[in-house]
């Protein structure tokens, strides 16, 4: 089979934070980081990058009985491959034109970036007859959309600091619609970006959203100064905690080195309550900026400790959402190891370092004992990461935190959990949408427990799909195969129907 790698506008989007924290280049946008990423000689870089296919051709086809296009996806989704699941068979031009104007906003709703309609003919026996050109087949031609800028005012030029110390300047425009949303902040990245467009306070610039995402200033209309515009010099010393700002040898970050820094301890607290991390449910920005502010959580382990009282102190927080706070805050304290090893926000160890930590060392006394040869030996852990992990774990301050954090409950180990023969043996599973009873490495854990696989896409060959809110495209796909749907109650009453059958054979 042929296909295309490719990564969600979300693991885009953080992929390049990280990378801004840590002091490089982000990428332009999402076809230029997965290519980037297959082309790293180190395979361990790759494997951090959250890739994904699609797959879209079969290779000799007559050997499987196929005779069209739109026949050979079906057939690759019922072998369990996965594909865009958006196609569509045109009978005539004005269905095909009907196609593309249909997906020309409606585009922007998928998780992934995509720029354009490819169109096929569906006859395959005819592809050898039409052959192809130098550089591409005469059976396929690409519909490309109009990409999109807008022109609108540079206001200011503001000072972001992120979870590492890392001052990012950021443009406040004044507001312009671009790819469906209102823009008024953009990404100016860092100084050598500012000093390479001469972009200043009160030019008119040009905006889009890299890779469809991310708005940042592409250019600026130098025809349109008139002498007032104020050229932009970084700060000397933090905005926020006043320290002065550091640029260290062969990076192009500016650094806030005040670990303290209350910018700083907002973002990593924000990392570590976030949804691949600790999971807390309710604790958002506005909540975070009060709890800082008002000096009642200095490091991660005050979280545990907070009161109902402390957050009804807080704006517009009363006793039901202070009381399902505490609660979401109590729950993630049985999250994964693996979990808690990525929210501590270690610098270089991304969702699938701590996975492979977290296999490897089985707790967070075990992971602080590693030395930095014992870390590098690990495939997937070179010799950067590891170095990182021996630092991290060196820091009184760090050291200090994790036991307030094992003393307020939270979990800092974890036993392998083995697939088991259960009443669930030989079932693949699939969960699309957010799930409120548990995260998905939780039901995963469960499944697993019960004898049935994880899948991460529908075929024929599975069993049934766990629908949550805001579901995606493997619902439809679901649909379109007929396997079996069930909402999350339904699947929480089959794990208890399971569990008891189960505990009757032991």
């Amino acid at each position: 089979v042929r296909g295309e790698v490719y990564m969600t506008k979300e693991d885009f989007a953080l992929l390049n934070q990280a990378r801004e924290e840590e002091g490089e280049q982000p990428f332009a946008n999402p076809r230029n980081a997965a290519a980037g990423s297959l082309r790293q000689l180190d395979p361990s870089v790759t494997a951090k990058r959250r890739l994904r296919l699609f797959v879209y051709h079969v290779v000799n086809p007559e050997k499987h009985g196929l005779s069209s296009q739109y026949q050979a996806l079906s057939w690759l989704r019922e072998r369990g491959f996965p594909t865009q699941g958006n196609e569509r068979l045109c009978k005539s031009f004005d269905e095909l034109w009907d196609y593309i104007e249909e997906w020309r906003e409606k585009r922007h709703s998928l998780s992934h970036v995509t720029d354009g309609v490819v169109i096929k003919v569906d006859d395959l026996s005819t592809y050898e007859l039409l052959g192809t050109t130098a550089k591409s087949p005469r059976w396929q031609v690409a519909f490309k959309y109009p990409a999109e800028e807008q022109r609108t005012r540079l206001l200011r030029i503001e000072i972001s600091v992120g979870r590492t110390g890392v001052l990012t300047p950021v443009a406040i425009l004044e507001p312009v619609r671009l790819s469906g949303t209102v823009v008024q902040r953009a990404s100016l990245h860092n100084d050598d970006e500012i000093k390479r467009l001469d972009v200043r306070e009160g030019d008119f610039v040009y905006v889009r959203k890299a890779g469809e995402i991310i708005p940042e200033v592409v250019r600026v209309d130098y025809s349109a100064r008139t002498g007032q515009e104020k050229p932009f010099v970084m700060p000397k010393n933090c905005p926020v905690c006043g320290a002065e700002v550091i640029r260290l040898v062969d990076e192009v970050a500016h650094r806030c080195p005040n670990r303290s820094c209350p910018a700083q301890l907002k973002e990593s607290i924000r990392h570590f309550a976030s949804r691949d991390a600790m999971d807390i449910k309710g604790l958002g920005e506005k909540i975070i900026e009060q709890l800082v502010d008002r000096k009642l959580v200095s490091d991660f382990s005050d979280l545990y400790k907070l009161t109902k009282e402390d957050l009804m102190s807080l704006d517009r927080m009363g006793p039901k959402s202070s009381e399902n706070l505490i609660a979401a805050i109590n729950n993630s304290k049985n999250r994964p190891l693996s979990r808690l090893i990525y929210a501590l926000g270690i610098r270089y160890v991304g969702l699938r370092t701590a996975e492979i930590l977290a296999e490897r060392f089985k707790s967070i006394d075990e992971l602080a004992k590693a030395t930095t040869a014992e870390l590098s030996s690990i495939p997937g852990i070179g010799p950067q990461i590891a170095s990182s992990i021996v630092a991290f774990f060196k820091d009184e301050k760090n050291l200090a935190t994790l036991r307030e954090l094992a003393k307020c409950g939270v979990k800092m180990s974890e036993e392998e959990i083995k697939r088991e023969v259960g009443p669930w043996e030989g079932w693949r599973i699939v969960f699309t949408g957010e799930l409120e009873r548990a995260s998905r490495s939780e039901v995963e854990a469960i499944i697993k427990s019960l004898g049935a696989i994880p899948a991460s896409s529908v075929s024929k060959n599975v069993t049934m799909v766990v629908v949550g809110s805001n579901p995606g495209s493997k619902l439809a796909a679901a649909q379109r195969l007929g396997v079996k749907i069930v909402d999350e109650q339904a699947f929480w009453n089959l794990v208890d129907e399971a569990r008891s059958k189960k505990g009757n054979r032991k």
